[in-house]
C-alpha cells in the first residue's frame, strides 16, 4: 500500500535559517503519525509545505504515491488534506455553520444551501460524535469545542489527511480526553491523521509511529510501542533530559502578598471569585491547580492589575496595593511593575506580546521606562544590547532582534516573554501557563529557571493546568474550583486523585 504522505529530500531556506534539511520519511495510511521536535526543529514549516502556504526549495512531496505540487491550500484541499491550526481560523461573531460555508458558499441560494449544509454537519457530528450545534456562534463556545468546529471543517470538506498542529495547547485534561476519541474515530474511518505536539506522553498515548525533528532534520522515525518517553526526548534534545531539577531545601521568608477575602464580580453580577484567602512568601513558588475556567486567570488579572477586584484587600509586603478609590484598572498594570510584580500572561498572543512588533520592542514591552535616555529617548543602544543578551541566554530561534514575533514559534514567543519578565528583578513573579505549547527541552530549561529566581528569595505563584509541572515546581499547592479555593496540600502530599476531587469541588480539607 503506498504510503498517504511521502516526503522525500524536501529542503527549505528563509534567508539565514534552514528551517528544513533534507526531510525524507513517510506516513502511512490510516494511521496516527506523530511529528515532535523543540521549538523551531521545522515542523510547522514542513505540514505548512504540505499545505500549499510554503514551497520547497528543493525535493518531491508525494500523497498516495503520486508526485504533486501544491502551490496553495485549495490545491491541498482539494487532494484531501486538511490541517488545524493552533491558533484558530474562526470568525468568533459568526455561527459555526457560517465558519464552515465561509470560502466555500457555491452559489447564491444561500437560504437553502445553508439548510443543506447544517443537515450534513448535523449528520457529521453524529457519525463522529463532534458535539457541536452549527448554529451557535463561535464567541459561545469552549476553547476545547472550538477545536471541535475546526476538525467539523476538515470533515465537511473531505479532507482524508488532517494535520493537527499543538492541538492541545489550550486543552484542559478532559477536552483533550475528547479530542484523542474524535481522533480514533477519524482514524477508524481510513482517515491519516498527522499530530504536531510538544506533548510526550500524548504521543505514546495516542500514535502508530513518531518521527522525531531536530535543527530541521528527521532524526529518526519509530513505532510508538517500541520507545519511550525518556528516548524520544533525547531524540529531540540530543542529550538526557532531568526529570528532578535541583533545588534548595523549602525555607521560605518573609510575607511578600497576603490576600484575605478576595472576591471578584463581573459586569452580570457573576461571582468570578469566592472570598480568596492566602499568604505567599519570600523563597517559595505556591501552584494553584485546577481546571481552566474556575478563577485561577480572574484572579492573575487582579494581582497584576489588569482587573479591580469586588472587594477584599491585597498587600505587598504590607503595604496595600494601589486599588482604593479606583473606577478602572487603566494604568494599574504599569504601577504594578513599578511595585516589583512581574507578570507572565497566559495568553501570550492576547496580554503579553504585540505580535506586529518586532522581537527587540517585545523584549521591553511595559518595561520602556527603564530604556530612556535624554529627553525622555528610548535608548535604542542599549536596548538592543538588553536583547540580545536575552536571546543569547533563553535560547531564542532564531536569534533576530528585528524579526516580528508574530513569526516566532509559540514555544519562542514564551521565551521572549519569560526572559523579559524574569529580568525585571521581581519581588514577586505571577505565572501563567509557563510551558503552554513549550518543547520538553525548553520547560526543563524555564523550571529551572524557576527554580532559580525561588531559591534567590523571589516570591511565585504559578497558575498550571499541567499537574506534572506543579509537582515538579510546587512547595505548596491550592486548588481553585468555581472561583474559590478548595484546598492546600503541601508538595510532599502531592495526591492526584486527591487534587482531581478538590478540582471537581467535591472534597475540602
Amino acid at each position: 500500500m503506498q504510503p498517504a504522505v511521502e516526503f522525500q529530500h524536501i529542503s527549505k531556506r528563509f534567508g539565514a535559517v534552514h528551517a528544513n534539511r533534507d526531510v525524507s520519511f513517510a506516513i502511512a495510511p490510516g494511521t496516527i503519525h506523530g511529528v515532535i521536535g523543540e521549538n523551531g526543529a521545522g515542523k510547522s514549516t514542513l505540514m505548512s509545505i504540505l499545505y500549499g502556504y510554503y514551497h520547497a526549495d528543493s525535493g518531491q512531496l508525494l500523497i498516495g504515491g503520486r508526485q504533486e505540487k501544491i502551490r496553495n491550500s485549495q490545491q491541498a484541499i482539494r487532494l484531501g488534506i486538511g490541517m488545524v491550526h493552533q491558533h484558530f481560523m474562526l470568525v468568533e461573531n459568526m455561527t459555526v455553520l457560517d465558519n464552515v460555508m465561509l470560502g466555500a458558499e457555491g452559489g447564491f441560494r444561500l437560504a437553502a444551501q445553508r439548510r443543506q449544509v447544517e443537515r450534513e454537519l448535523r449528520d457529521i457530528c453524529e457519525r463522529y460524535a463532534l458535539d457541536v450545534d452549527p448554529l451557535a456562534k463561535i464567541q459561545e463556545l469552549s476553547v476545547g469545542v472550538q477545536q471541535r468546529v475546526e476538525i467539523l471543517k476538515q470533515i465537511y470538506r473531505s479532507a482524508n489527511i488532517l494535520i493537527l498542529d499543538e492541538p492541545t495547547a489550550v486543552l484542559t485534561a478532559q477536552e483533550t480526553a475528547a479530542l484523542f476519541d474524535v481522533l480514533r474515530l477519524f482514524k477508524a474511518q481510513g482517515k491519516t491523521i498527522i499530530l504536531i505536539t510538544h506533548k510526550l506522553q500524548e504521543i505514546l498515548a495516542i500514535t502508530d509511529e513518531v518521527t522525531v525533528m531536530r535543527a530541521g532534520a528527521v532524526v529518526g522515525t519509530v513505532p510508538t510501542a517500541a520507545t519511550s518517553k525518556e528516548q524520544l526526548a533525547e531524540m529531540m534534545v540530543g542529550r538526557p533530559i532531568q526529570t528532578q531539577l535541583p533545588r534548595a531545601p523549602y525555607a521560605p521568608g518573609a510575607t511578600v502578598l497576603e490576600v484575605s477575602h478576595l472576591s471578584l464580580q463581573n459586569q452580570q453580577r457573576v461571582q468570578l471569585l469566592k472570598d480568596i484567602n492566602f499568604k505567599l512568601r519570600a523563597g517559595e513558588i505556591v501552584a494553584i491547580a485546577g481546571v481552566s475556567g474556575n478563577g485561577q486567570s480572574e484572579l492573575l488579572e487582579v494581582l497584576s492589575g489588569m482587573r479591580l477586584p469586588t472587594c477584599g484587600t491585597l498587600h505587598l509586603q504590607d503595604q496595600p496595593l494601589p486599588f482604593a478609590g479606583r473606577k478602572h484598572a487603566d494604568g494599574l498594570p504599569a504601577a504594578f511593575r513599578a511595585l516589583g510584580i512581574a507578570h507572565v500572561a497566559e495568553d501570550r498572543l492576547r496580554d503579553a506580546v504585540v505580535k506586529p512588533f518586532t522581537v527587540l520592542m517585545n523584549s521591553i514591552l511595559g518595561y520602556q521606562k527603564k530604556f530612556t535616555g535624554a529627553f525622555g529617548l528610548l535608548d535604542f543602544k542599549k536596548i538592543r544590547q538588553h536583547c540580545d543578551a536575552l536571546l543569547q541566554n533563553f535560547d531564542v530561534r532564531p536569534a533576530n532582534p528585528a524579526l516580528r514575533i508574530a513569526l516566532l514559534s509559540g514555544g519562542n514567543q514564551q521565551k521572549v516573554v519569560m526572559a523579559r519578565e524574569m529580568s525585571s528583578q521581581p519581588k514577586l513573579m505571577l505565572v501563567g501557563q509557563p510551558t503552554r505549547g513549550v518543547d520538553i527541552g525548553t520547560i526543563e530549561s524555564l523550571h529551572a529557571r524557576l527554580l532559580a529566581m525561588r531559591d534567590a528569595g523571589v516570591a511565585i505563584l504559578l497558575v498550571s493546568v499541567e499537574l506534572e509541572e506543579v509537582r515538579a515546581l510546587a512547595d505548596r499547592i491550592l486548588v481553585m474550583s468555581g472561583g474559590a479555593i478548595t484546598g492546600e496540600l503541601k508538595a510532599e502530599e502531592f495526591d492526584a486523585t486527591r487534587i482531581g476531587l478538590l478540582m471537581g469541588g467535591l472534597h475540602k480539607t
